[in-house]
């Protein structure tokens, strides 16, 4: 191998941050509005990378697909960092 694995890795993805935070929003108001925890599902799906788990009702699945789960990981430690960013 002949590696330095010593450092850190720069982990980056190339994103359109309003596509993801528009994604999730539509995403999760589609399992809500079909009787659905979101979180519950979107969690479900990020950790299995299983569709299944998102409905197909008004695309959220499709949608949801549109996008890697890393970068929808990203986006929602950045929003939960930000916003108790600001409470401390």
């Amino acid at each position: 191998m002949g590696e330095n694995t010593s450092g850190t890795m720069k982990f980056q993805l190339p994103k359109d941050r309003n596509a993801a935070h528009e994604i999730i929003m539509a995403v999760f108001s589609a399992m809500k509005e079909k009787g659905y925890d979101p979180v519950n599902q979107i969690v479900g799906y990020l950790l299995s990378g299983d569709p299944t788990y998102i409905t197909s009702y008004n695309n959220a699945r499709y949608l949801i697909r549109r996008l890697d789960r890393d970068e929808l990981v990203e986006e929602l430690v950045r929003f939960y960092v930000e916003s108790n960013a600001a409470a401390e």
